[in-house]
């Protein structure tokens, strides 16, 4: 059998108000990660377990990708919906991925909701590993997720993070 050659992907650093991120891009435009720069060991964890071997080639994203990023910073709350992602994963953590972005901006749920909304209410501990599983921080939103009495619940990026993006959205919180 011959060994699987390694998906070639683009690395990209963008500046943003709550640090630097690190956007993957595909040969398409389409997004297979973004995570923070403090983050890189975990983000290449990620592409690894959903691609096999990758090799990231510093470089700039498409245009239309880091414009929807500066976009949403700069106070386009909906500025990264239109925007391509393609992730690897289960069937099941891309239908939970797929319901993090029906999530819309400014609202959040819990694991319970987000568990009823696949179909699956009694899946809420693994709705909650897929979420951690998610390799596009941001643009698959998984810091919309909160604990079900309301409080702030782990977030891969940080509990400061996520309170920024958050209000940025124009979010509630308790």
């Amino acid at each position: 059998m011959a060994a699987r050659q390694p998906e070639q992907l683009t690395l990209d650093r963008i500046t943003t108000p709550v640090g630097e991120l690190l956007l993957v891009t595909d040969g398409d435009g389409a997004v297979r990660a973004l995570d923070f720069d403090d983050f890189e060991d975990r983000l290449m964890r990620l592409l690894t377990r959903h691609y096999g071997p990758v090799v990231l080639t510093p470089g700039r994203a498409p245009a239309a990708v880091r414009a929807a990023i500066d976009a949403y910073f700069g106070g386009d709350r909906r500025a990264l919906d239109g925007l391509t992602v393609r992730t690897g994963g289960t069937e099941f953590q891309r239908q939970v991925w797929a319901a993090l972005r029906a999530i819309p901006t400014g609202e959040t749920r819990s694991y319970g909701q987000l568990a009823a909304a696949i179909g699956k209410p009694k899946a809420v501990r693994a709705v909650g590993l897929a979420n951690g599983a998610n390799p596009v921080g941001i643009i698959v939103p998984c810091h919309r997720v909160i604990g079900a009495d309301g409080s702030l619940t782990g977030y891969a990026g940080g509990l400061e993070r996520k309170r920024w993006l958050l209000a940025h959205e124009g979010a509630t919180l308790i």
